[in-house]
Formats: C-alpha cells, structure tokens, sequence
C-alpha cells in the first residue's frame, strides 16, 4: 500500500521547485470521495474492470495500480478528455516500438536512501536502469512523433514527460562509479580506492610468489602430495603434512585438516604481507560503503524528482494498457454532450481547454449504440492474456485530428453475447424509469450505463457499435441488489431506503443516479408513493436518474411531466423469453405469468392467477398495451424487412459496378496491349523492309561495276520493279466494316437475339436481351453485364448469308486509289473474284483453338494460321466464352489482316466460334 500511496499522492512540499509545474488533476478510484461513492463503485464491480485492464500493463507498477482499482479518474471534463487524448493517442503507436522492461518501482529503494541506509550495489543499478529507460521512453516517443505525419495526435503522451527531470547526472554518476554487468565497484569511483586496490594488488602478487615458492620446497622435500597454497582466517598460508612441520620453523599453524594429517600454516616470511593485506582489505571496504553511502545520499536527495519522474511514467503506462484494452474490446473513443452545468444546455470552457464535445444537432443527449457489457465480453472475444498483441498496428484506426479515434466497425471476433444495448434518451430528460420482466436485462442494462459513464471519466473507450454520446457525470451514485444488514439491523426495504438517503445527501446537478426496483420490500401502495416522490426530488437536483421498477403507476408520470422517460425491456411472446434488448419510449409489462408459465408452474395456478390479473387491470388500459405492443412488433419486423432489402439491392448494385469497372480495366489494358504490339509490328515491318531494299541496292551496286551502258536501263528498271514490291508487300491495307453502319443504323431495328455492335461499348459485340421499348432504349448483354443503351447507338452486324467475297470486292471498290496502275489492278481483281468458298466443315486442319492462352498467345497463333491457310478457305476460330477479352482480340486481329475479307460473328448455333473468310 505504501508503494501506490508514494507513486499517486505526492505531497507538494517534496515536489522539486521551479523545474515542475505539478498539479493534481485526477482522482483515484480508491480515493472516490466518501464511503457512498466507493459502495458504488463496487456495485458496479469498477475493480472487476481495473483487473481487466492490469492485464494490458507493461510494468509493475501500472500492474499494481490497476488490480487495487487505483486508476486516474478526471476531476472535470478538461480532465477526463486529456486521459481520452492520452488512449487515442496511445492506441497510434504500435507496441514494439516501445520498451518498458527497465522501468522498475523504487519505492523501496528510495525508503531506504531516506532512512539513511546504505543501498547494495544491484539497488543502485536498477535506479540507475531506470532512470535510464524512462529517459529512452520519452526519445522513443518523440522520434515516433517526429516521423509521423501529423505528429500533433502524440502530443497528449509527449506532454505527460514534457517537464520531467530525468536525472541524467544522477545515472551518469553510478555508471561511472558501478560496473553493473559485474556488479563491482570500479577503481575510478574514488581516487583512494583507486590507490588501495592499487597497492592491495602489488601486495597479493609479492604473497602469491611467496608462498608458490615455499610451496614447491615443500613438495620437494616430501612434505606435501603437491603444492597447495589456501586461505584460512583470512591469512594465506601453505599446506604440509603434520611430520613434516619442521620445514617452517617459525611458522604459524592456522588451521588443520579434519584428519589432523594435514597442517595449514603461515610462513614466518609471509606474516607481514598477510598483515598488510587484511589493513588494505579492510580499507577498501571502508571505501566502498562509504561510495555506496555518497550515492544512496544522492538518490535521497533525488526523491521528489524520482517519485515525480515515476508518477508520470506510470501515467504512460496506464496510457498504453487503457489503448490495448480498447483495442482488444474494438472501443471507441466516446463524446461528451453539452448538458453538463446545471440549469444550461451549453458549456462555459476555458480558452485553453481542447474537450471534445458536440453540438447538440439533434434530440438526444445520451446516444449509445450496441454497448456491450465489458465484464461480458472475455467469454466473447476469448483470454486477454492472448489478445495483448492487438495493438500492433492495427490500427487500423485514424484519428481525427483532437485525439479521439474513429471506428472501424464491429470487430469480426465479436459475436452476438452479451447482447448490445441501446441507450436513446432525449435532450431534456431527467428522469428514466425502466420497466419489464424479471431476468429480462433492466439490472445488468443499469450497470452497462454507469461503466460507460465511469469508464468515460477514467478515459476509456467503450465497447459500442457507433461513437457513444453521453454528458460528463461528477458522481456516478448506483444502488442495486439487495443490502439488508444483519450486523446494522437493517431490512431490505431499510438499506434501501438509507443508501438512497445519502445518495439526496451528496448527488448534484451533475450526478448520476441508478436505482435498482425502487421502492420494493414495503406495502405498493406506500412503496409507489415514496418512490413517485423521491423521482421528483431527483427531477430537480440531478443530471439524470435511471430506475427500475415493476409498479405501473411510475410509468405514468411521463404523461404528466415531460423530464419523465419511460423504457421497457422487450420479452418475445412467441417463446416466452427475453431479449434483453431496451425499447426507448415504451412502458413494459413484468410478464410474471408469462415467465411463470415457461418455467413449468402449474397451469392451474396461472389460469387462477390471470383471472385475477383481468380484475385488477381495466379491459381498456389491456387492451391498449396489446395493441401498443403489436404495432411496435409490426413496426420493427417492417422496418427490418425494409433494411434487408435495401442492403440486398445495395449488395447487387455493388457487384454490377464491380464488374463494369472491372470490364473498363480489362478494356484499357488490352487497348494498351494491342497498341504495343502494333507498334512493335510496325517496327518489325519497316527493319524488314529496310532490310530488303538495302539488299537490293547492295545487289544493283556489283551487277552496276560489270554491265554496260546499254544494260543500265533494264537493271534500273529491274530494281525499281523489286523496290516497288517490297513497298506494296510491306504497305497495311486498308480494313472496314462491310456496310456502313450509318446507312443501317437509320433503319434497322434490332430484334430480341440479335448481334449487335454497341457504340457506347466501343463497338464491343453484344446481344439483344429484350426487345425494343417506346423509350427508343434497349437492353444488351455483353459477357455477363447486362447494360440499357440507346437505339441510335447501335449498329447491325452484316448477314452471315452475304457472299464474304462479294461483299469485300464491293468494300474495295470503294477505296480511294493511289494510282492508276493501282485502280486498275483492283478492278480487275473485283470483275475476276468468282471464286466459291465451298461448303463450311469443320475439321482440325482449318480450326484454330484459342481457348486457355493469353492475349499475345493467341494473337500469335491466330495470325500464323491465317496465313498458313489455303486461299478462299473458311478458318474456325474458337475463342470461347470467358470473359470476352480473347473474343475482341482475335475479331480486332480479322478485323485488320490483309487475308481476312469477312467473318461471321458467333450465332445460337455456335458460340464461342467465329467464322474467318481467308482469301
């Protein structure tokens, strides 16, 4: 105890002077006021959830503050946001980027300095290893902060250690006196312990010759087995046998063996030595205590700083445990709503205060979604001992600028127990009283409120769906369970009556109060009367008041006063259990029967029961509460209908974008594809023909030195003609459409089935999968997204029956030609093109597969088995289905070739096959 009390309470008289500006800011859990607020904060099993957190601690210290419920809990909201900033902070900074294993709790050293006792060499090292790594704590984080980018979001941890003194001198001064490795006292510590050990050294060399020299003359002379030198009483001496001790005359016998064979003497040469070793001995250890002694003065002297300096590292540590805690219950850092003064709705704040709060936008001053109970949530999310390794990065987590963190979700780990509660209460209110059925979740609801409101103060985050809204309570004053004392002579009724006493005594505006079935143990009708009037006591002198109840009557004071609230914990009449979940704004019945009933009472007591129900209860106010009850169930299965739907209809928007955007991706990157590899043909087309025509010049130049004059004109002639060749050969020809798709567009109107090209799709072939509306629009299927595009921008395919040669004699007839010779040749090839394509079989010499290959793949076959095929042949190029990429390259390459006059695009008879028409 007295360990927490130096590191939490420093008195302001041992504070160290003008280096620190030290102020007590928080309260501790412990210190909680009075014996009324520590009840409860046992009620609310506070230390259960400080013992939660030890487990997160990095030294002991943190350890032994959280598992006595010694945590810093803010005094205002100013404070309770910086411990917020410090979680949000902390929760930045991955955990192997700090080192807390040197830090060690010197509350027992440092007693012991300030008593005046020496302190053993392994004391001063671990102050000095301490000091140490508190001053390499504070570098860590400030190298994190200056390499982060915005590096603002750390300063609520840099702050903590901003002012410390970390007593560098005092850790320079024992590392120079102490080799800790080894754990000896250095000669440099002081100059006369240098020159002692210096002296005590030279001694024990002169003794050591000495004796290994008497030694060995007693080995030769036969009066030992072999040379033996020992210690005993302190004196180095020899060893010799007893019948041979006249060897040493003048000797000192010092000691003998347990035999009496053996004497362990002192040479007479020796005495003197021995005698100036034990004066050296002696002063050395005088030296040593009195360098241990000048620095455990030191460190005394030091105290305040020290205590201060491990104050603020363990508001640090606590710092960190608080980030790895939310982290493993996936936290979210919560808000403070402005109704926090009496009588106002706004703050008064200081200039220099950062709280975080909200502008009252909306109607609720609490706004809590899927809050967990985090006592609960260990069975849920498993051992916290094998979660500490969460805050790891994951973070997953961005900040927002003033410290707080935003949340990512749900954690996947979480599941469905405990069930999350709602907490919906409405600027304004005062007073909320719950009702509904025994074991239905009213209690443990009650509680989840107070740890979220404690858990706020003592800068946690909390275990909620959405960032939680709450006020900043000064006392969080919770009464539930039973508290009958035999030893005070006190009932049910009397101990809860007497807690709710004190808790008029010492509540505020700014208080939260919990009652648990106010008013029970007594007679109703007394018990709804004192209850109605200790609700309207708090109404008016405290923040807000939750309770429960099973008397109907309270649940009507909402109807005449709006600071009145009511709730109903809902109970599922189809299985006669609860759910555990609050309704805001419902009055609920107790279902005793109901309950009753599912456990297995007898049926007649129930049947008996009911009837008396009917007679105690009015027909209408019956009645109405069914009614009331199953429009809110119709309510909500519709409204949870409603959201399934639109989170399906989102769910496949999502996926239809997807894959058009994944199509558009596909689109440009074969695009790029198709252009390189263009250009690499067209690169490879002129190198050839440069090539060749080189080769030409090379072959007129020889046959130029051996002709004739009257032989120049045939050979320029002759090479002319083969230039000319190889330009024709190498020149692209020009490819197109067979028939304009502006002259059919005009008229053509697409039918359900059809091949179409689709301007919008850059011509991609697509297929008519509904037929043509009044809208002028049409829905077509390209691959497996279907897509609505205007009439206009499609364009008809030509028909699979037109002759394929017919139709591209007629396509080149159009051609503009770049000469005569050119025109001619071309008219001739359109008057003479007769020829039959013959009938269309299939086999394996005119089939190319190009299924399973990638693009460039296929190209390169589809290319070379155009132009190994027969002229005036049909080609079966069967590109499959997929995803339509291999379809567009291998119809873009028959597009283009020079060998391919027409093809027949795929049909209902032959998917996944196009039909090339090779000349």
């Amino acid at each position: 105890m007295q360990l927490t009390c130096n590191l939490f309470i420093i008195p302001f008289n041992k504070l160290p002077t003008p280096r620190f500006s030290f102020k007590t800011r928080f309260c501790y859990s412990t210190e909680y006021s009075n014996s009324v607020q520590e009840d409860s904060l046992k009620t609310l099993e506070w230390t259960s959830i400080c013992k939660q957190l030890s487990a997160f601690t990095s030294t002991s210290m943190g350890s032994s503050a959280a598992n006595n419920a010694r945590l810093p809990i803010g005094r205002t909201p100013t404070d309770t946001q910086k411990l917020l900033d410090q979680t949000s902070a902390a929760r930045l900074i991955p955990q192997q980027q700090l080192d807390f294993s040197g830090i060690h709790d010197l509350t027992d050293i440092l007693s012991v300095a300030v008593s005046g006792q020496l302190l053993t060499i392994p004391e001063l090292c671990t102050v000095r290893r301490t000091l140490a790594s508190a001053r390499e704590l504070f570098d860590s984080l400030k190298r994190v902060a200056s390499e982060a980018t915005h590096s603002q979001r750390y300063s609520p941890l840099l702050e903590i250690l901003q002012n410390c003194n970390f007593l560098v001198g005092l850790e320079r001064t024992i590392e120079y006196c102490i080799d800790c490795n080894l754990s000896v006292i250095l000669d440099r510590a002081s100059e006369d312990l240098e020159i002692i050990r210096s002296e005590r050294r030279r001694n024990i060399e002169i003794l050591d010759s000495l004796l290994k020299e008497v030694s060995s003359q007693i080995f030769r002379a036969g009066g030992i087995d072999r040379p033996f030198i020992t210690k005993r009483r302190y004196r180095m001496c020899v060893g010799i046998r007893a019948s041979h001790r006249y060897l040493l005359p003048e000797g000192v016998v010092l000691n003998a063996s347990s035999s009496g064979a053996t004497y362990f003497m002192e040479p007479k040469e020796a005495i003197d030595l021995n005698n100036l070793e034990v004066r050296l001995s002696n002063s050395e250890a005088a030296e040593e205590r009195a360098i241990l002694s000048m620095l455990a003065s030191e460190i005394a002297n030091s105290e305040s700083e020290i205590n201060y300096l491990l104050d603020k590292v363990l508001e640090v540590d606590l710092a960190f445990a608080r980030a790895s805690y939310a982290q493993w219950m996936n936290g979210v850092c919560p808000i403070f709503s402005l109704r926090t003064l009496e009588g106002t709705d706004s703050v008064e704040e200081d200039k220099d205060s950062d709280i975080s709060v909200v502008q009252e936008d909306d109607d609720l001053t609490i706004d809590i979604e899927g809050m967990r109970h985090p006592l609960l949530l260990e069975s849920s999310l498993g051992n916290i001992s094998d979660d500490r390794t969460l805050r790891s990065g994951n973070a997953v987590e961005l900040s927002n600028g003033n410290g707080t963190m935003a949340s990512t979700g749900t954690s996947p780990g979480i599941t469905e127990f405990p069930v999350p509660v709602d907490f919906k209460i409405r600027h304004g209110t005062r007073v909320v009283v719950i009702s509904g059925p025994n074991t239905g979740g009213k209690t443990a609801s009650m509680k989840t409120l107070g740890l979220a409101s404690l858990m706020s103060k003592a800068g946690m985050h909390l275990p909620a769906k959405t960032r939680p809204k709450l006020p900043w309570f000064d006392l969080i004053l919770a009464d539930i369970g039973d508290h009958q004392s035999l030893e005070q002579n006190l009932s049910t009724f009397s101990g809860h009556i007497s807690r709710i006493r004190k808790f008029l005594e010492v509540a505020s505006k700014q208080s939260l109060v919990l009652i648990d079935e106010i008013g029970c143990g007594t007679d109703p009708s007394e018990g709804v009367a004192l209850s109605s009037s200790i609700l309207q006591y708090l109404r008016d002198h405290v923040n807000l008041a939750v309770v429960t109840t099973h008397y109907a009557d309270l649940s009507t004071m909402k109807e005449k006063d709006t600071c009145f609230e009511n709730a109903a914990m809902e109970f599922s009449l189809e299985t006669l259990q609860p759910t555990y979940r609050v309704l805001w704004g419902c009055t609920g019945d107790s279902n005793a029967l109901s309950i009753a009933q599912s456990i297995g009472f007898d049926k007649k007591i129930i049947d008996h029961a009911q009837k008396w129900v009917e007679k105690l209860k009015p027909e209408q106010q019956q009645e109405r509460r069914g009614m009331l009850y199953q429009s809110l169930q119709e309510e909500k299965n519709r409204l949870k209908a409603e959201a399934e739907k639109a989170a399906s209809i989102h769910t496949e928007i999502m996926n239809v974008y997807s894959e058009i955007q994944r199509e558009a991706e596909d689109l440009d990157r074969r695009e790029m594809m198709l252009m390189a590899k263009e250009a690499q043909q067209v690169q490879e087309e002129l190198e050839s023909a440069k090539s060749e025509i080189e080769t030409v010049i090379n072959k007129f130049e020889k046959q130029l030195k051996n002709l004739g004059r009257n032989q120049l004109n045939s050979l320029i002639k002759e090479s002319e003609t083969e230039i000319a060749s190889i330009v024709k050969a190498h020149t692209p020809a020009a490819v197109g459409f067979p028939i304009s798709g502006a002259d059919r567009t005009a008229s053509y109107t697409p039918q359900f089935g059809d091949q179409v090209r689709v301007k919008e799709l850059g011509g991609k072939l697509a297929k008519v999968v509904e037929s043509p509306g009044d809208d002028e629009t049409i829905l077509v299927q390209y691959g497996k997204v279907k897509v609505r595009v205007k009439k206009n921008s499609i364009r008809a395919i030509p028909p699979s029956s037109k002759n394929p040669a017919t139709s591209f004699a007629t396509y080149q007839g159009r051609q503009s030609p770049q000469s005569g010779e050119s025109q001619g040749n071309l008219e001739i090839n359109s008057s003479n093109n007769d020829h039959s394509y013959g009938p269309v079989v299939q086999t394996s010499k005119n089939t190319v597969d190009l299924r399973g290959m990638r693009l460039a793949e296929a190209a390169i076959h589809l290319e070379t088995a155009i132009n190994l095929s027969r002229p005036y042949s049909v080609l079966f190029v069967i590109h499959g289905m997929g995803t339509g990429a291999v379809k567009d390259r291998a119809l873009a390459i028959m597009e283009k070739h020079p060998r391919v006059t027409n093809y027949e695009p795929e049909s209902p008879m032959n998917y996944g096959c196009t039909l090339a028409y090779v000349k």
